[in-house]
């Protein structure tokens, strides 16, 4: 392989900067690193002057004098192919981003898929490459969150983890989405519409609480649902359409079904649509989440509950990288119903 030549072109330094900018170098410094000790004109005549000489700050000297790296690391407990077909992670980690980058930081995606994956990640957790973590899609027990709170690296989640007892996690700040209420809106519409034998397409157990929030909103509306009329599967489209086809198998009088995702919704449409079902005059289906690339592509387009899934990473971001607060308070972003034509 063979490498482009550097340019030799001179980049501008601090020192022009501040010759331009008619103050010291140390003030310089202080505007670049966003200290609140400077007038806001000087601010504005600094940030002015950066931007009309492209001045970029040395990463190596800034590190050594702020101790941070301007690096965040994302990680996954999930396998990296199934993360990447599912729209709702792409849109999280697009909103992570994009608030990281107005911090002037950056996002580094880490995947723990086999056991052997934790010593490597500790290892880099644990190597001074970043200023903190977000964790998202912990088990039980997982040893992520232990291995951040061993390191005294910050961390937030991205869901209310589930914990074991005895587990410590829960003093981390989380974002999530209101799981339980909005699935209540899901199957109180349904009801609304004259539906009785109401099933649900479940998230599986063992996966932070959103599944276990979104069941339990389901049977706060149907108190005594019998549970041939629940099925679990794993958020995939497969997963979806398999636990649909249980379903009917089970229960083929069923006439609407409240599924906990978009994506295992639009295989729950797959399968009504090749065993004969109308929906929604004969199946209504609601899903969750409101992915556009999904609810509106669906045949019929699909009714759903929105939570603003972009916001939701902006805020995980916004947890981790403030400054004050040691114990930053946890965020539950509200939800909707969205009225489309599947119910």
């Amino acid at each position: 392989m063979v490498l482009t030549q550097r340019s030799h072109v001179r980049r501008p330094t601090l020192e022009d900067v501040a010759r331009r900018s008619g103050v010291s170098k140390s003030t310089v410094s202080r505007v670049i690193n966003g200290e609140a000790r400077v007038r806001a004109e000087v601010v504005d005549r600094v940030r002015r002057v950066v931007s009309e000489l492209g001045y970029v700050p040395n990463q190596a000297a800034r590190q050594l004098v702020t101790h941070r790296t301007g690096a965040v690391a994302v990680v996954a407990a999930q396998p990296e192919n199934r993360l990447f077909l599912d729209p709702f992670f792409d849109l999280l980690l697009r909103g992570i981003r994009r608030e990281l980058a107005l911090h002037g930081a950056q996002a580094v995606l880490l995947f723990v898929e086999e056991p052997d994956d934790y010593a490597r990640v500790a290892d880099y957790l644990g190597g001074g490459h970043v200023d903190g973590a977000i964790l998202f899609s912990l088990r039980p027990g997982d040893r992520l969150a232990e291995m951040t709170d061993r390191l005294a690296l910050p961390a937030v989640f991205g869901g209310r983890p589930l914990l074991r007892d005895g587990d410590t996690v829960h003093r981390h700040a989380y974002v999530d989405g209101d799981n339980r209420g909005g699935a209540r809106q899901a199957v109180q519409h349904l009801v609304a519409l004259g539906r009785r034998r109401i099933a649900t397409v479940a998230g599986p157990y063992d996966q932070e609480h959103s599944a276990a929030d979104r069941l339990a909103g389901y049977q706060d509306v149907l108190l005594d649902a019998p549970a041939e009329l629940v099925e679990r599967a794993d958020y995939t489209r497969q997963g979806g359409a398999d636990a649909m086809a249980a379903l009917l198998d089970r229960r083929p009088d069923l006439d609407a079904v409240f599924v906990a995702s978009d994506l295992m919704a639009s295989g729950a449409l797959q399968i009504l649509r090749e065993r004969g079902r109308r929906v929604p005059e004969d199946v209504a289906v609601v899903g969750f989440d409101d992915l556009a690339s999904i609810a509106e592509s669906t045949d019929p387009p699909l009714t759903t509950v929105h939570q603003d899934v972009p916001e939701m990473g902006r805020l995980l971001a916004r947890l981790l990288v403030r400054d004050e607060a040691p114990q930053p308070p946890s965020v539950v972003v509200p939800t909707r119903l969205v009225h489309r034509a599947s119910a």
